[in-house]
């Protein structure tokens, strides 16, 4: 739910009821309509048209890969834009949340795919860079009800260099250009590797942490407050745990936290 309460909008925020008591309000989610949303579903639209668009004559002319990596660059920025839009203007509805990382690992799985398929890019480097974005969205959804594993700078440095490395394997590049786009995804799949193992030991802290304090709140005298349900602990030097800001939620990086 994004909507604010209505003691903050200059309501009252609560109904009295007969006897003295107080019924809250109940404070509608954000539109499905919304500019966050409408972006998230044009970079999913743009996942078919992108593969047509890279695959037409065979999936090597040079024209067609132009149009192909125009549509990979436009889902690219539209996945900047609605995250944010989504955070800033409380737009975060249920479907953003769902749709909007089916819709970053859609593009990106589609795009190492097909470059493989066409002999472009080897495929070790599609296997590596799956199974780490799936392996993690998997792992937030293990650890999540001990809190959210916080977006980190080398998360967002690795889907920097995947898309810049993806779109100019998209380009039909030839010279110095070609050698610069194999060390750029070579950086790309170092930082997918290394930010990996960060989020795996992130994820083993937080949720050792989550079954410690709820050990703790479950011997009989233990104080009741925050943290004694363990919902809301935090690795040890991030920025805080559920809800607080600068997380990614549940399936992302902090690039699409909605």
């Amino acid at each position: 739910m994004t909507g604010v309460p209505a003691s903050a909008a200059g309501g009252t925020g609560a109904k009295p009821a007969p006897g003295g008591k107080r019924v809250a309000v109940v404070v509608d989610q954000a539109s499905l309509w919304n500019i966050a949303n409408i972006l998230t579903m044009v970079r999913l639209v743009l996942v078919p048209a992108f593969v047509m668009l890279l695959l037409q004559e065979g999936g090597y002319d040079p024209v067609w890969r132009a149009w192909a990596w125009a549509a990979f660059a436009v889902a690219m920025i539209t996945d900047i834009f609605d995250g944010h839009l989504a955070r800033t203007y409380n737009l975060v509805t249920d479907f953003g949340k769902i749709a909007d990382p089916i819709a970053d690992k859609a593009i990106m799985g589609a795009a190492l795919v097909c470059l493989s398929a066409l002999g472009d890019l080897p495929w070790w480097v599609t296997g590596v860079i799956l199974f780490r974005e799936l392996g993690i969205t998997l792992m937030r959804f293990w650890v999540i009800r001990h809190g959210i594993i916080p977006a980190s700078r080398g998360g967002k440095m690795k889907t920097l260099a995947q898309g810049t490395a993806a779109g100019m394997y998209v380009l039909a590049l030839t010279g110095p250009l070609a050698t610069l786009r194999f060390w750029v995804m070579a950086v790309a799949v170092v930082l997918t590797v290394v930010t990996g193992l960060d989020y795996v030991r992130q994820a083993v802290v937080l949720r050792r942490q989550g079954l410690a304090a709820e050990r703790a709140a479950a011997r009989p005298g233990a104080p009741a407050g925050p943290g004694a349900s363990g919902g809301s602990v935090a690795p040890p030097g991030e920025p805080g745990g559920t809800g607080a800001p600068g997380t990614s939620g549940a399936s992302g990086e902090g690039e699409s936290a909605r």
